[in-house]
């Protein structure tokens, strides 16, 4: 597959789920490597075609970015979609470069993973899409002194900001900042208890976060699973049946990785139902292996609309924008 199909095939998923009622069309961006690096120009041209689909990110890696320059595009892209945005930005996973953010010229982390500079970032970046000024104005050029704002600017855009939390540290971090949480099926510690379990608390203790500093309104959290419920003899060659959590070693942490879900839907059905994370969650984010092309995921994402997720107490995206649970 080339770059170009990637491309093409990623906007037409899209706007095939947008059409059964998918809630949301998610990508991966990571760097010098065969996949998507530069999300805007995929998620505004999808954001072009579909009328309901949340368009987003799992993750933005910070380290690689401008957070003024990363302001204004997210910003134009919310007006775009009409505020269909769900971005989710972090330090980001191990990249196949060795500090590759240093080639795009952002330096001086004392941080060996740069955990340290993408933070830093990223409360500029929240400043900024709050319409703080964060630039001295030239008053030759305008006629009055004080700091500008970057433009355009997208009231409520902090609503449609997500944090990848990799660990329960990160994910209270992201709660004090007033920021949606995505999880995914790899979390970097193991504290000796089913991965669902360990999520499970990632979630509660973001929450608890939350509303110890204070925000208003009602937070939103999304896990990730690999989730294929076999249909035909095709599915069961592909997938066979559900596997097992592990655990590893990845960027120097000791990690948890979530199982893989493969069965008959009513084996499905019951399977997500205990697993207290994906039932924690107001949002369930299906990774696909879209190496398969569009007419199969297609197949998967239907399955699971059709035969799974109702089960789960899904709505699709006719019904209305997903909304956080409330807080206990």
């Amino acid at each position: 597959m080339t770059a170009k199909d990637s491309l093409q095939q990623a906007i037409e998923l899209s706007v095939e789920a947008d059409r059964i009622g998918v809630n949301g069309a998610y990508f991966r961006v990571h760097h010098f490597a065969t996949q998507q690096s530069a999300p805007f120009p995929l998620l505004s041209a999808i954001a072009a075609r579909t009328k309901h689909i949340e368009v987003g990110t799992g993750v933005i890696d910070l380290r690689y970015e401008n957070p003024l320059y990363l302001a204004e595009e997210t910003a134009s892209l919310d007006l775009i979609s009409d505020g269909r945005l769900a971005l989710g930005m972090s330090r980001g996973s191990p990249e196949t470069a060795l500090r590759g953010y240093e080639s795009f010229g952002y330096t001086g982390s004392e941080d060996p993973r740069g955990g340290d500079i993408a933070r830093q970032k990223f409360e500029l970046f929240l400043r900024a899409i709050d319409g703080e000024g964060v630039a001295p104005a030239d008053p030759r050029m305008t006629g009055q002194n004080g700091l500008l704002r970057v433009e355009p600017h997208a009231p409520g855009l902090r609503q449609r900001i997500w944090w990848g939390s990799g660990s329960r540290d990160t994910a209270e971090w992201a709660g004090t900042m007033g920021v949606n949480m995505m999880s995914s099926t790899l979390l970097t510690e193991d504290a000796g208890v089913p991965f669902h379990e360990l999520q499970a608390e990632q979630i509660q203790r973001y929450r608890v976060a939350w509303t110890a500093a204070g925000h208003a309104g009602t937070p939103r959290v999304s896990v990730s699973r690999s989730v294929f419920p076999i249909m035909n003899d095709l599915d069961r060659r592909y997938f066979g049946r559900s596997d097992a959590d592990q655990v590893g070693m990845i960027d120097g942490f000791r990690s948890t990785f979530g199982k893989t879900y493969a069965g008959e839907p009513d084996q499905l059905v019951q399977e997500l139902r205990n697993d207290s994370a994906v039932m924690s969650a107001d949002t369930l984010m299906l990774t696909i292996p879209t190496q398969l092309g569009v007419e199969y995921n297609m197949h998967v994402l239907s399955a699971f609309a059709e035969h799974v997720a109702p089960e789960l107490g899904w709505q699709p995206n006719t019904a209305g924008r997903v909304e956080g649970y409330p807080i206990a």
